[in-house]
């Protein structure tokens, strides 16, 4: 892909150097401009520039909008704190500074630390994968009220059914083909409108293979937060393993056998039991339901709504094309009209219909 240090004219906006240049000298970081190297455009809603420090590299990730309909302040304040409660985990960079929003940056950039490390290989990387989660999900839950500004739903699983209807609002405008529209619709209907809810925890509801890195030790680390809440760790476990998010990334496709996936629940749930926390298989697999279905309406809104410009400089949500490099909007719409098949979406529904009958004789994933 294009690299951000292009100097002859786009029709994309590069990443604002100059004004992370000036807007870390007021904030007192003397840091030479050519420092500031930056980076393949791989993601719909930030650019990132590689800081070169002597005593550890930085990463500059500046937004270009918010996932989570926030303004630019709020967005900000929200991804802070995503990295500052995660980073306890110890398999998420450690956050070193917050930029401001103001007229040159007006989303403001986090300051994270640059995670030396190669892209996950599935299926040989999703033991690491999962331990990095299980280190998530078993963080202490703060007090009720310090959990804010992170969502907290009162019910997790009801939460996550609104969002899904809401995404579902764009099916009609995406334009689908009728087998595929009746699938995703007979698959709405069939969710549950509730289930048993075990623990909660702090999880990443963006855990796709391709937020990861490995180090050289080992270690997994999970590079992208902006979407942390306190939640159901089974939405985590899903995003980890669907084949909408295994094929993803261009960097980690691969594409799962059954007996992969069950080898990776049962992997976390051997984590998770060291700190006597176990999920019922029911609803480890009704939150894989769940988030395959978030992750198809999802798809669905922005085949809808990727050709409309936002016009305010201090937007919310902005899917539109002139936020990305033009490889990064053309490898996306192609995994979207895949997802959004009718093979591709009987084939992820046949996966869960043999999930579901793979159930242990005990309550728990043993």
């Amino acid at each position: 892909m294009p690299s951000y240090a292009q100097t002859v004219a786009t029709p994309h906006p590069a990443p604002p150097l100059n004004a992370l240049h000036q807007s870390l000298e007021r904030q007192g970081w003397l840091i030479p401009k050519s420092a500031l190297i930056a980076m393949a455009d791989t993601g719909l809603a930030h650019w990132h520039v590689r800081i070169r420090r002597p005593r550890g590299d930085w990463v500059a990730r500046i937004p270009k909008q918010s996932q989570m309909q926030l303004s630019a302040y709020d967005n900000l304040s929200y991804q802070s704190t995503c990295f500052e409660r995660a980073q306890a985990s110890g398999h998420t960079p450690r956050l070193h500074g917050v930029l401001p929003c103001d007229e040159q940056l007006p989303r403001g950039a986090l300051l994270v630390e640059a995670i030396e490390g190669r892209p996950a290989k599935l299926p040989d990387d999703l033991p690491s994968l999962a331990q990095a989660l299980a280190s998530l999900h078993r963080l202490p839950l703060p007090p009720e009220n310090r959990r804010t500004p992170l969502l907290t739903p009162a019910n997790p699983w009801h939460e996550m059914l609104k969002e899904i209807r809401t995404q579902a609002s764009h099916l009609d405008a995406a334009q689908l083909n009728s087998t595929s529209h009746d699938q995703i619709h007979r698959a709405l209907e069939n969710l549950p409108k509730a289930i048993n809810l075990s623990t909660i925890g702090l999880i990443s509801f963006d855990a796709h293979p391709g937020n990861f890195l490995i180090e050289r030790s080992g270690r997994a680390v999970l590079v992208d937060l902006e979407k942390c809440r306190y939640s159901l760790p089974g939405f985590d476990l899903a995003h980890l393993s669907l084949y909408t998010s295994t094929t993803w990334d261009i960097n980690t496709q691969a594409v799962l056998t059954r007996a992969q996936v069950v080898s990776l629940y049962q992997h976390w749930q051997s984590c998770m039991q060291e700190h006597r926390k176990l999920f019922p298989w029911q609803e480890l697999m009704a939150c894989r339901r769940a988030m395959w279905l978030w992750s198809l309406t999802w798809c669905a809104k922005w085949r809808a709504t990727n050709s409309q410009q936002v016009d305010s400089e201090h937007r919310g949500e902005d899917w539109s094309n002139h936020l990305s490099d033009d490889a990064l909007v053309t490898h996306v719409r192609e995994r979207v009209e895949h997802y959004l098949s009718s093979p591709v979406i009987e084939h992820v529904a046949r996966e869960l219909d043999a999930l579901d009958q793979h159930a242990p004789s005990s309550d728990h994933i043993q």
